[in-house]
C-alpha cells in the first residue's frame, strides 16, 4: 500500500523585489499536522516534487497557538492562522500563499508594520507617566469589564484587513484592528484621557468613514472580536466629537 502523503503548493519570493514562483512539495502524512508542523517538515528535507533542492520556506511562526498573531497567510484562498488551520481539514493540494495586501519580506513572511503605525497614528494605548507611582486606577465594574474584554484579544494577525476591500492604497482606511483598539482605549477610564485625540484622528483620512460595512473582517477574525460593533459605536463617536468641535472652534 503507498504511503499517504500531502501535497501542497507554496508561492515563493527571494525577496520583496523578487519574483514570485510556485514550488511543489509532497510530504508524508501524519494526522493531527497544522500548516506549521508542514512547513517543518518541508524544512527537514526541502527538496521539491521534481527532485531540485531548495531551500527551507521563511514564514513569520512563535506561539503556536494562535496567540501571537504571526503566522497569519492565505491558506487556500483564505486568510488563516498557519497554527490552527489543521491539514486533515484541507482540500489538497494546500495552497500557501504570503498575505496579498502586505509587502512580501520573503517567501510567506511579509512586513506588517502599517499595523502599528497605524495605531501610533490614533494613539492606541493608555498613557502612563512611569516618573512616580500613579496608585490603583479607576475601578471598573465587573460587567464592563466583561463587555471590553473581546477587544483586548486582538493578535495584531492582520487577517481583518487582508479581507476588507477598503483596505487598500486608495482609501489608506486604518482596518477594523485599529478602529478596535481605539474605541478600547476610549472606553478605558484611564485611557480615555486621549479620546478626543483619538477620534479627531480617525475622522481624518482614512478614518472610520471609509468603512464600507463589508462585514468580512468579522468573518476572517481568528479571535472572533465584535469589530463592526466597534466600528459603529467609533462612527457615532467621530460624528459627535464633530459637531463639539464645530461649535467650540
Amino acid at each position: 500500500m503507498a504511503e499517504r502523503t500531502i501535497k501542497v503548493e507554496i508561492k515563493r519570493q527571494n525577496g520583496p523585489d523578487g519574483k514570485a514562483a510556485v514550488e511543489n512539495f509532497e510530504i508524508a502524512y501524519r494526522p493531527n499536522m497544522n500548516i506549521t508542523s508542514l512547513l517543518g517538515e518541508v524544512a527537514c528535507n526541502p527538496v521539491t516534487c521534481e527532485g531540485k533542492s531548495t531551500t527551507p520556506i521563511t514564514y513569520d511562526s512563535n506561539c503556536l497557538e494562535e496567540i501571537c498573531g504571526s503566522c497569519a497567510m492565505l491558506i487556500n484562498g483564505k486568510a488563516r492562522m498557519a497554527c490552527s488551520a489543521l491539514v486533515d481539514k484541507l482540500e489538497q493540494p494546500i495552497k500557501l500563499e504570503p498575505l496579498s495586501k502586505f509587502p512580501v519580506v520573503r517567501d510567506l513572511a511579509v512586513d506588517r508594520s502599517v499595523l502599528f503605525e497605524n495605531l501610533k497614528a490614533v494613539k492606541a494605548w493608555v498613557p502612563i507617566d512611569g516618573t512616580y507611582d500613579l496608585g490603583s486606577g479607576p475601578r471598573v465594574l465587573p460587567q464592563l469589564q466583561e463587555e471590553r474584554y473581546p477587544l483586548s484579544n486582538c493578535i495584531s494577525c492582520c487577517c481583518c484587513m487582508e479581507v476588507c476591500p477598503q483596505f487598500n492604497e486608495s482609501t489608506n482606511f486604518v482596518g477594523a484592528a485599529t478602529i478596535a483598539q481605539a474605541y478600547l482605549f476610549n472606553e478605558d477610564p484611564t485611557g480615555a484621557v486621549l479620546k478626543e485625540e483619538r477620534l479627531r484622528a480617525l475622522a481624518g483620512d482614512g478614518g472610520v468613514q471609509e468603512c464600507g460595512y463589508a462585514q468580512n473582517c468579522i468573518q476572517a477574525c481568528p479571535k472572533q472580536l465584535p469589530l463592526t460593533k466597534a466600528i459603529s459605536n467609533v462612527g457615532r463617536d467621530v460624528m459627535v466629537q464633530k459637531v463639539k468641535d464645530f461649535f467650540t472652534s
